[in-house]
């Protein structure tokens, strides 16, 4: 028996330096910007990723005031704090962000479409 017990491989997990690297929202320092397609033409654009010290509520007066359009922050278990706008305002939000001096240009993934 001792000879079988030494050839039996212990267990290897191939996913524990990647989780090791990705354990939490925003370890990359990246703000993800994503559109949602809702019913017919309506669609949700979502802003995730950006520091805590932020004040989101004030973030998103502005972009309200700035687009015209309704918006929301919504409390993710996962992701942490999430901005929701209603429309496709992708393009608008990353030059906003930039322009504002909230994030680097380089920082900002656009997703969708």
């Amino acid at each position: 028996m001792s000879e079988l017990d030494s050839q039996i491989p212990t267990a290897f997990d191939p996913f524990a330096e990647a989780n090791a690297e990705d354990s939490g929202a925003g370890t990359k320092e990246y703000v993800h910007v994503r559109v949602q397609q809702r019913n017919g033409r309506k669609s949700l654009t979502t802003v995730q990723g950006l520091k805590k010290e932020y004040s989101y509520n004030k973030i998103l007066k502005d972009l309200k005031k700035e687009f015209c359009c309704n918006g929301t922050v919504v409390q993710d278990p996962e992701l942490g704090q999430v901005i929701q706008l209603q429309g496709d305002q992708r393009k608008n939000v990353s030059t906003f962000l930039v322009q504002a001096g909230i994030v680097k240009k380089e920082h900002i993934k656009i997703h969708g479409f």
